[in-house]
């Protein structure tokens, strides 16, 4: 009986890492932070002064707040300041 559970405990395992290993990359992987596009209340978290979490930008294209966005789309995202940002800008004033 010890040798059985013992044997489905190891198969159950030997599952899970399987699955584990064929799991799809999530959506989250295929988005970047791009900073400096989102419109006032529609960034996507924390990011700077000014900003606790989601929806807390304050104007529209805030430079230190981000959007999620496809992957490899930042760069070439135009906004009334500018082209969107991989990093953190300064805050307008």
């Amino acid at each position: 009986m010890k040798t059985t559970i013992a044997t489905l405990a190891l198969a159950g395992s030997l599952a899970s890492a399987l699955a584990a290993v064929a799991t799809p990359a999530s959506a989250e992987d295929a988005k970047e932070k791009c900073y400096g596009v989102a419109l006032k209340g529609q960034n996507d978290c924390a990011a700077g002064a000014g900003t606790t979490c989601a929806g807390t930008s304050k104007v529209d294209y805030q430079q230190n707040v981000f959007k999620l966005v496809p992957k490899g789309t930042c760069m070439s995202m135009k906004t009334p300041s500018g082209h969107g940002m991989l990093e953190q800008g300064m805050a307008p004033t």
